[in-house]
């Protein structure tokens, strides 16, 4: 039997680092706004007539070899640990080839991992019987990825993962809710260019500096997510307004608001990214996850979209992503 599985990334536009809990639940109102893209998670599991256990990652290029009767061991294995961590949760009871698989670069910040943790979750959930119901995988992959990263992880790119399209998520006291926003998706793909930094990031650290600066009291803080929430309340209205212009204000109000979240978030490369895209036809930019590195996703009229494609492809290190809006989300099918 072979059981394949896919989970699109993010882009996440506005209320970022707002979806980490309990983070969401000092700001009432509190949403995220993201869209999903076509560069995907994936994962490919063959069964097997004997016990090994095979686990590969195609894109990192590691992989290595256990059995069934070894899993617990799988707990404390680093050289997949996601993978590793899924594996040892669902516990199959049978051999398995399991091939893991990103079209994202390494350290995008467009939420690689979150997607491989909903890819991994539909296609072991599957090898073990449908075991959990699907209502409970976002829960599953944010648990189990806190466990890998080691610090609180937020939960808006598991709802990307999971439903694919462009969404708002909504937090409150009596849990989470994803709304689909009736915005045409090629509009999105009209307007928006996505560029590579070239500098791998580790949103974990960042994420838990601000975590522990906002449990701590910091007024400073507090105000910026009180800002934070606010610009994302304003961008699902302009989304679905269709306004554009507005979009392009909302976006540059907002990011000197999240420059001041972290030391770091923007590199001095990153400084020159924007400067050079702002320069060629960018009408505003928008830092992807918790910065350090990663991607950037700027705005721009469709007209002036391949010129600044071109003027970012000329810089060293940067590359433009290829991509579409993803309809769908997590989908998995079996092989007989």
């Amino acid at each position: 039997m072979i059981i394949e599985s896919s989970a699109p990334t993010r882009v996440d536009l506005e209320g970022g680092t707002i979806d980490i809990w309990p983070l969401y639940l000092f700001h009432p109102g509190a949403i995220t706004v993201n869209f999903a893209l076509s560069l995907l998670a994936s994962v490919r599991i063959e069964t097997r007539d004997d016990a090994r256990i095979i686990l590969e990652s195609r894109d990192r290029n590691v992989g290595f070899e256990t059995t069934v009767d070894r899993i617990n061991e799988l707990a404390q294995d680093e050289r997949l640990e996601m993978v590793s961590k899924m594996v040892h949760f669902f516990r199959p009871s049978q051999g398995f080839h399991l091939i893991a698989n990103s079209d994202a670069p390494a350290g995008a910040g467009i939420s690689g991992s979150s997607a491989l943790a909903i890819a991994l979750i539909g296609a072991l959930n599957h090898l073990a019987g449908h075991r959990y119901e699907e209502r409970k995988f976002i829960t599953i992959a944010a648990n189990i990825e806190t466990t890998v990263i080691r610090v609180p992880a937020g939960f808006q790119d598991y709802h990307a993962a999971f439903y694919g399209s462009i969404n708002c998520i909504n937090f409150r006291a009596d849990g989470m809710e994803r709304e689909q926003l009736r915005v045409d998706p090629e509009e999105i793909e009209r307007r928006f260019v996505i560029c590579y930094t070239g500098e791998p990031r580790n949103s974990g650290i960042n994420n838990w500096d601000i975590f522990k600066r906002h449990i701590d009291g910091d007024r400073e803080l507090f105000q910026i997510f009180e800002r934070i929430r606010e610009v994302a309340m304003r961008m699902r209205t302009a989304l679905l307004a269709n306004d554009w212009n507005e979009v392009r204000t909302i976006m540059r109000d907002a990011y000197p608001n999240r420059k001041r979240l972290a030391p770091g978030m923007i590199t001095p490369h990153m400084d020159v990214l924007v400067e050079k895209a702002l320069a060629n036809g960018a009408e505003a930019a928008k830092v992807c996850g918790a910065g350090g590195g990663g991607c950037i996703a700027f705005l721009c009229s469709p007209e002036r979209k391949p010129e600044l494609e071109s003027a970012l492809a000329a810089e060293p290190g940067a590359e433009v992503l290829r991509w579409k809006v993803a309809r769908e989300g997590l989908k998995v099918r079996q092989i007989d």
